[in-house]
């Protein structure tokens, strides 16, 4: 498969390892002072792009590599709120294709089924609040991070004493996520059911960006036989 890369910092050079050791072709590598590589014909030979830069300009992204009738493979938090129509709009009106994930780790995914599991069993105990943290590395410029927004919002979802979710919260019907950020942690999300009586905790804590950028070589390859937008779920059937 050819792969263009959008974003060539930390991830974008472990995806780059990867993706060479699946057997695969980079074609294109488009980073902050080569834009003009869009409009390249090694850019629009790729099958995929994949794109992890930042939520300024991941929605650009989209647009200039589906000019180019390349799909996208993309990483980037923090555009959903402004762009989140206009990109469902293009991949189910004019047949454009993105596969987004706030987390291509695999374990993240699997962490993910069980945290819709354990809200859904947590709905028919109310003595048992809940709240998450994540930290992650000072780099990272966003919060809370997508991951955690996304595992929030299966929460809220399911268990119907929270409305919804919010930063720094004291008032019981949000669910309360708060954010640190140290070192160059790549990732943790705790999440808590505290009563009076006992707690329950499950926590994801990333060791490197491996597991990430293997998740999206994965979405990648799947991304390759497939249109419109997609997500985690639809790669990995839990």
């Amino acid at each position: 498969m050819k792969i263009a890369l959008i974003g060539y910092g930390k991830m974008g050079k472990m995806i780059e390892q990867i993706a060479l050791e699946r057997g695969h072709e980079i074609v294109s590598i488009i980073d902050i002072d080569n834009q003009q590589d869009f409009d390249s014909p090694e850019f629009a030979s790729a099958d995929v792009a994949i794109e992890f830069t930042a939520p300024q300009a991941a929605y650009g992204n989209y647009m200039k590599a589906w000019a180019k009738g390349v799909k996208v493979v993309s990483g980037s938090t923090g555009w959903m709120k402004e762009h989140g129509d206009e990109v469902r709009e293009q991949c189910a009106a004019n047949g454009k294709t993105l596969f987004w994930a706030s987390n291509f780790s695999i374990g993240v995914a699997i962490f993910s089924a069980v945290n819709r599991y354990l809200a859904k069993i947590m709905n028919q105990f109310p003595q048992y609040d809940v709240e998450m943290e994540e930290t992650h590395h000072v780099h990272k410029l966003d919060h809370p991070s997508g991951t955690a927004i996304t595992l929030a919002e299966e929460i809220v979802e399911r268990i119907d004493r929270k409305e919804a979710w919010k930063e720094d919260s004291t008032d019981k019907q949000f669910l309360r996520v708060d954010h640190i950020r140290r070192g160059e942690v790549p990732g943790i999300h705790t999440i808590r059911y505290d009563s009076d009586a006992d707690l329950i905790t499950i926590t994801h804590d990333a060791h490197s960006r491996k597991g990430f950028a293997l998740g999206a070589v994965l979405a990648a390859e799947y991304t390759k036989e497939h249109q419109g937008l997609l997500t985690i779920s639809d790669m990995f059937k839990f």
